[in-house]
């Protein structure tokens, strides 16, 4: 039962972005046949139909989840609010270390290798986004900061 009400909840919030993905979001022209417009239509598409599907015939499993699991669930709601938050302010390498390595800790890694893959993610992350696919990420304001005040000392 907890499946079917999970999947009509999430039904009508993909029902209310699949109208926005129609209606509201207009690209002035597109380059490519699946430009900035197709694809938040085609994910409400998708969406819908597997959600459908999971009304139509649901897992017939008892949902029994521990209040540690709620805890962490809603500790990586809280966490990726804060990142969501923080992704300007500190830019995107910055504020995806100190996410992924939060997270690394929350599932309980090591706090080395927590650390080391929160780095990874961050610098491999945008190496991939910057280099392969030439998206613009920011910088942040506090590493912006920081680069102008060793530009000056050098000066």
């Amino acid at each position: 039962m907890a499946d079917r009400i999970f999947a009509a909840v999430l039904l009508a919030v993909t029902i209310g972005y699949a109208v926005i993905a129609f209606t509201v979001i207009k690209a002035p022209f597109q380059y490519d046949p699946l430009g900035p417009e197709s694809w938040p239509q085609i994910l409400s598409i998708v969406a819908m139909l597997c959600l459908l599907g999971v009304l139509w015939r649901p897992d017939v499993d008892h949902m029994d989840v521990p209040k540690a699991v709620w805890f962490r669930l809603g500790a990586a709601v809280v966490m990726l609010m804060a990142y969501s938050r923080l992704y300007e302010p500190l830019g995107f390498v910055v504020a995806t270390a100190l996410f992924g390595t939060a997270m690394a800790l929350m599932l309980g890694a090591p706090r080395w290798r927590s650390l080391a893959f929160g780095v990874t993610a961050g610098i491999a992350g945008w190496l991939l986004c910057v280099t392969l696919m030439d998206l613009n990420l920011p910088e942040g304001a506090v590493v912006e900061a920081v680069l102008e005040s060793f530009q000056t000392e050098a000066n």
